[in-house]
């Protein structure tokens, strides 16, 4: 199904959705967006799950800014942001909650979504084409390649760190046509700090590594992995291989490939396909 309104609203503070949420009494909803995005790219899912009758909230990484123009016109506020970090920020958000949330997360949200699930603080999960976890062992060429433009300089490490149109071409849009994907590309694209990058390349490496996900945790919940067939930054290899430890979990573990998209799966003009398979995940356990 294509969706070519890429339009995004006003940024509504996170502590007003939360209290929206804890008032309303609906089970609420964490979008977890990954690099070079922000939470704006959760928009649409946002009004969908609301009119599905679920209390969406869309917290940014720390200090995230409100805008795209904002953010392009100051990268340096995405630098040093781990994983870690970002994980435990998004753990304080969901403490502030009177319900148990469904989490989805997109890309590097994936991994955030799977490591809060992991410690418990799920009532179900969506991981949409999530970057890889310790364990988690294939490296295809692809993800290497839209991985270069921060792993090529080690000095990334502490830097955020943009993409050229070409780059987000192969990294989130290489399934969709040349119009759209400049579209996106002005829409949505913002720098993204080059730390977590460097920590899944090295999880494997690095048993202190803060790229791990508890996949044992019995109170993990449900958790769906979603896999996109031409995604070039997590091929479906990296996402098998994710539920092939995920499934060892005591809890629903399930897999969906979804065709005929990218990496951009989430914010592409057919983004409605991926949010729909998520909404149905998560109406079937909350």
């Amino acid at each position: 199904m294509s969706e070519a309104d890429n339009s995004v609203a006003l940024p509504v503070p996170v502590p007003e959705q939360v209290a929206r949420a804890n008032e309303s009494g609906r089970v609420p909803v964490i979008f977890i967006h990954g690099l070079w995005l922000l939470p704006s790219s959760w928009d649409r899912w946002a009004a969908l799950f609301d009119e599905a009758g679920y209390a969406p909230v869309s917290p940014g990484w720390p200090d995230d800014p409100d805008t795209v123009e904002e953010a392009n016109a100051n990268p340096e506020v995405f630098a040093d942001k781990t994983i870690g970090q970002v994980a435990d920020h998004y753990s304080q958000v969901i403490g502030t909650l009177t319900r148990k949330p469904a989490v989805i997360g997109h890309s590097f949200g994936g991994l955030i979504a799977e490591i809060v699930a992991g410690r418990g603080e799920s009532a179900a999960t969506v991981a949409v084409d999530a970057a890889p976890f310790r364990g988690v062992l294939p490296l295809p060429i692809s993800s290497l390649k839209a991985a270069r433009p921060v792993l090529g300089n080690p000095a990334n490490r502490h830097r955020a760190v943009p993409l050229t149109y070409d780059q987000f071409r192969f990294a989130f849009a290489n399934a969709v046509p040349e119009d759209e994907a400049r579209r996106l590309y002005d829409t949505f694209a913002v720098p993204a700090p080059g730390a977590p990058l460097f920590q899944a390349a090295t999880a494997n490496f690095n048993p202190h590594t803060e790229a791990k996900v508890n996949t044992e945790n019995p109170d993990r919940g449900p958790l769906l992995i979603t896999s996109a067939d031409q995604d070039n930054t997590v091929p479906p290899a990296i996402c098998h291989a994710a539920f092939k430890r995920q499934e060892r979990n005591p809890g629903v573990t399930e897999f969906v490939d979804i065709p005929g998209h990218g990496h951009g799966l989430t914010i592409d003009d057919g983004w409605r396909d991926t949010a729909q398979i998520a909404l149905d995940f998560i109406r079937r356990f909350t």
